[in-house]
């Protein structure tokens, strides 16, 4: 009787299986898709109606005025996270808060665009003795442009490059976008300033809200003195 022996292939370690992302992940990933998609509504309709001459007696004018409020909106609500979170203890907002600075960042640029192309043509000699004479506009066109750098370090890669102190101070150009942008509003409409005395008085308890805590935050790090 003879014996048989059988060679058995050593196992593999199965792969892991990969990490389905967790609910708050999934969340937070359909909240920047809804952001994008309500974002591009607006720009939409006012394309839309730019292009089917719906815009009334000066659509550039008109097209240029709804940019720049949606502009406006989108950079309050960016600047809206943190103080949302302070108020709230919530982690959600801070990771919506890059994805509302683009989508006005975004807003800017097409309000500048439709300025140079479609109101000056490109005569940037003309565009420079605008931006010189008119304040409203110098204003404006300096928020826009401190907003340039901040929206090409938005990416992780460039955290991981300038470091995350130098990252953050870069960014704290934009509390002096949001009012200088205020400011280009108010000198823009000069006569009914309901709109942008709003816009003032949001930006202004969105700073108060970030002051408080930075206040709480020094105070409760300073040590106490033993008596």
């Amino acid at each position: 009787m003879t014996n048989s022996t059988e060679s058995v292939a050593p196992s593999r370690p199965s792969a892991s299986p990969a990490r389905s992302p967790s609910p708050r992940r999934r969340w937070v990933g359909a909240a920047k898709v809804g952001v994008i998609v309500l974002a591009i509504v607006p720009v939409a309709r006012i394309g839309f109606q730019l292009f089917t001459d719906q815009l009334g007696a000066n659509p550039i004018a008109e097209a240029m005025n709804r940019l720049g409020w949606w502009t406006l909106s989108w950079l309050l609500l960016s600047l809206a996270m943190t103080p949302l979170q302070i108020v709230s203890g919530a982690a959600w907002p801070i990771a919506l808060r890059k994805t509302l600075g683009l989508v006005a960042f975004a807003y800017a640029t097409m309000h500048v665009s439709v300025y140079l192309g479609l109101d000056q043509f490109f005569d940037f000699r003309e565009i420079f003795r605008d931006i010189v004479k008119r304040k409203f506009i110098t204003v404006g066109f300096l928020a826009w442009v401190l907003l340039i750098p901040l929206a090409v370090t938005s990416t992780s890669k460039m955290v991981k490059r300038l470091g995350a102190r130098r990252w953050k101070r870069l960014h704290q150009l934009v509390y002096v976008a949001a009012p200088l942008g205020v400011i280009h509003f108010v000198w823009r409409v000069k006569s009914d300033l309901r709109e942008p005395l709003i816009f003032a008085a949001a930006l202004a308890i969105l700073m108060a809200v970030r002051l408080k805590k930075r206040r709480s935050a020094a105070t409760a790090s300073r040590p106490r003195v033993a008596r």
